[in-house]
Order: C-alpha cells, then structure tokens, then sequence
C-alpha cells in the first residue's frame, strides 16, 4: 500500500519554519516596542538640541493650560522632578495634574525657547 501524505521530513522542517518564524515576529515586536519609549521633560531639556525638530514621546504631568484666542496648549512638568518643565503647543487640553504621554516635534521660538508642538496626547 502506498502512503499519501507528508513524509516525517516535511512534517518536521515545517514545524522547524513555523517556530523560526515566530521567533523572528516576537523580535520584530520588542525592537519596535524598544523604540517606543516615552522620555522624560527632562532628557529633552538637558539635550535640547539634539532633539531640535525631531519627533519624541515624552510623559509628564500638565500643569498651566491656556487657551488665548487659536493658541493653546500646556506646561508638561517632568515626573521625577519637578524644576524642569516643558511648553507644549496643542489644540487639545488634558485635564490639569494628569499624567500624559505627548508625541510631538520639539521646536524652538526666541520668546518661547524650546517647546513641543503636540501631534497626538494619551
């Protein structure tokens, strides 16, 4: 009689690939994920320039939201300490003395110095 189906190789190569595979995938994840860190207010502010129009992820506390005709935004204070604060520029204003994490470009004016010009807030 004649045997259909995959010999005992095959089977075993797949398996062998499939588990390959899944390894590479949950690496991919934690490279990515890696990246994704959010920095504190006061790594930007001890580096400002090499951060000066690159986008970053930075968590802090709101502190100080305004709101003057189409400019509004917040003062984000560093969780760690507090003597390093950080201007951000956005249409949306989270409650005060929450926690956000802000996805933005730093920028820098001559009045303002350096600030973060908000894209998206969590």
């Amino acid at each position: 009689m004649e045997k259909r189906g995959r010999s005992d190789k095959s089977v075993g190569y797949t398996t062998y690939f499939l588990v390959f595979m899944i390894i590479i995938i949950l690496m991919s994840f934690m490279l990515i994920g890696a990246g994704c860190r959010a920095m504190r207010v006061k790594e930007i502010l001890e580096d400002s320039d090499k951060y000066l129009g690159k986008e970053v992820l930075v968590q802090g506390k709101v502190s100080n939201t305004f709101k003057i005709s189409q400019i509004s935004g917040f003062t984000l204070v560093d969780l760690s300490d507090s003597k390093y604060k950080i201007l951000v520029s956005s249409k949306e204003l989270p409650l005060e003395n929450k926690t956000v994490t802000v996805k933005g470009t730093v920028m820098k004016e001559i009045l303002l110095g350096y600030y973060i010009y908000a894209n998206k807030i969590s």
